[in-house]
């Protein structure tokens, strides 16, 4: 089957197959080791180190931009990350497995990273202007739906296996086979469906492998507005990084210590089901928003729309409803906020990563997001326990500030992410 313009065919699994790896490597471990007997300490200390490879990713990302295909690249590393994730769970059985693992998830972890260079790569490459803006919010819808799937659905799935088996080992290895085999599946499927032309008239090969490895990286700096790019870049996820690190302790801690008291099927629950379907329908009315308006006209309003539902958390702290329904409509709220904002957000990254190395642009661009989501995410736990819920979710909402602020001076084009035609 031709899919090279069927876009619905293969970028939905594509963005499917960045985010999953990156949820088991980065949240789903943290549970695995926690229930196999890892202290807090050792979890804490190695699995933050994981992140690593997302933050430092625009060092190697020239290569991915000079040596072979975007579409080469990716299957390569999807292949790479389902092998790593099948050694992780015939190795958990063993002795030694904590080192084992992590040398295995440290593996997977650059794998992870290169496969989001060379997916967001092809993406650029693949689409014209007119259609990254359409599908810019079912990139990032079915982006976040893989985190979702990854800490939801494969952790019901390890849970439900450590009741029947009685042995976390065995539940845990059988979980992450099954996810090796699921990433087997996905890279499959985009062997078969993503397109093999990946040169668009904007782009070609040639111009591509005439620029050396210093070039890339020197250009990115030369963009025009590049200091307040990059420090609007940094700033913009400031309440959002220590957010969603405290957002599942505070559901999750006794209303004794200023949580909401639930279990983990009801967070599951809540996210899993109302969540998923309000960020789903927030992503695709973003795309389809900017797609016909432009970037310029929907900028503020979406990034409005991302920071305010922060002020049901604060109500939610303050007041601690009994009904769990205050806290569905609370969750629904931001996550419709977030799909919907944050699809500006990456569409402005795609601007700042206009030009001839696209893919490694857009991955220094990207790497920046990541380092400002990594630091305040790595100080959230102890502002929170400083500050308290309540004083901590205001303090989070006026985190959000600076990088309005310096939005309303980023310029671009009028009717960037306007569509041309029918998509």
């Amino acid at each position: 089957m031709k899919t090279d313009n069927k876009p619905w065919f293969w970028i939905p699994l594509l963005n499917f197959a960045s985010g999953l790896p990156y949820a088991i490597i980065i949240s789903v471990s943290v549970i695995m080791y926690k229930n196999l007997g890892i202290s807090n300490e050792d979890i804490g200390v190695y699995t933050s180190l994981l992140y690593l490879p997302w933050v430092i990713k625009p060092l190697w990302s020239p290569l991915i931009e000079l040596i072979g295909t975007k579409r080469k690249w990716f299957l390569l590393m999807q292949l790479i990350i389902s092998i790593a994730f099948l050694l992780v769970g015939f190795t958990i059985p063993l002795n030694g497995f904590f080192i084992m693992t992590l040398s295995i998830f440290w593996v997977a972890a650059f794998a992870s990273a290169s496969n989001d260079i060379a997916s967001d790569g092809f993406y650029l490459l693949v689409l014209p202007e007119d259609k990254q803006s359409f599908f810019i919010g079912i990139r990032s819808t079915f982006y976040r739906l893989s985190m979702l799937a990854g800490n939801g659905l494969v952790v019901l799935f390890a849970g439900y296996l450590e009741h029947k088996f009685g042995d976390n080992t065995k539940a845990w290895s059988y979980t992450m086979i099954c996810v090796g085999l699921l990433m087997t599946f996905i890279t499959v499927y985009n062997f078969i469906f993503t397109p093999k032309n990946e040169i668009n008239a904007l782009t070609t090969k040639e111009t591509a492998h005439s620029q050396d490895f210093a070039t890339i990286f020197i250009s990115f700096f030369k963009k025009k507005q590049i200091g307040l790019i990059l420090t609007f870049i940094l700033v913009f996820r400031l309440g959002e990084s220590q957010l969603l690190k405290m957002l599942s302790p505070f559901l999750l801690d006794s209303k004794e210590l200023g949580g909401m008291g639930l279990d983990t099927e009801a967070v599951g629950i809540i996210y899993g089901t109302c969540g998923v379907a309000a960020l789903t329908i927030g992503g695709i009315l973003g795309g389809i928003a900017i797609s016909k308006q432009g970037l310029t006209k929907w900028m503020f309003p979406m990034f409005l729309a991302m920071h305010l539902p922060i002020l049901g958390f604060i109500l939610l702290a303050f007041f601690h409803p009994t009904s769990i329904y205050y806290i569905y409509a609370v969750v629904i709220v931001e996550q419709f906020g977030y799909g919907f904002g944050f699809t500006a957000f990456m569409m402005y990254l795609i601007h700042v990563a206009e030009g001839e190395s696209k893919t490694a642009h857009y991955a220094l661009a990207t790497g920046f997001m990541a380092l400002g989501m990594m630091l305040p995410g790595m100080l959230s736990g102890f502002i929170q326990k400083y500050l308290g819920y309540q004083n901590f979710f205001i303090w989070v909402l006026l985190a959000t500030i600076p990088g309005l602020i310096l939005s309303r001076f980023l310029t671009f084009p009028k009717d960037f992410g306007k569509k041309s035609e029918e998509v």
